[in-house]
């Protein structure tokens, strides 16, 4: 037996959610043809044209490698396009093509169908208390997310 009944744990219930809303949103996005990291990925690039994709990833919650994967995909796809940064050699500044503007706003038109039919079941004083709460929640989840150890030095 544990010492937290799984009734009792918040985590549940916000993975419970986060699942529910990643399936409703991945339905919904089929027919547009990506997924739902590739939305992300599009949606943040048309707020943020030029954006590296190490910053593109801590927008979208993923690893750098992840959102590596992500772009390649939807450059070889024709969505976006990559080119140096005009100081920073190293660095690829990211852009929507046209294709990936037609392609972001189908996407977004349908994920936000999901959101309003969301946003419908809550007054806007609940919708209001569930941003502070889910808000003050991932807060403190990251107040207690233990430290990653120092690697050994060699």
């Amino acid at each position: 037996m544990t010492s937290l009944h799984s009734s009792e744990r918040l985590g549940s219930y916000v993975k419970r959610a986060e699942q529910a809303l990643q399936t409703a949103k991945h339905a919904a996005l089929k027919p547009a043809g990506v997924t739902v990291p590739q939305y992300a990925a599009l949606l943040f690039l048309g707020e943020n044209p030029g954006i590296s994709a190490a910053a593109l990833a801590r927008l979208c919650g993923v690893t750098p490698p992840t959102m590596n994967t992500v772009l390649t995909n939807l450059q070889d796809r024709g969505l976006i396009e990559r080119t140096p940064h005009a100081w920073h050699k190293n660095i690829l500044e990211t852009r929507l093509t046209e294709a990936g503007v037609a392609v972001m706003k189908d996407a977004d038109a349908r994920a936000v169908r999901v959101e309003r039919a969301v946003a419908a079941g809550f007054t806007a004083d609940e919708r209001a208390t569930l941003q502070e709460l889910l808000t003050r929640c991932a807060d403190l989840f990251d107040s207690v997310r233990p430290e990653t150890p120092a690697a050994p030095r060699k």
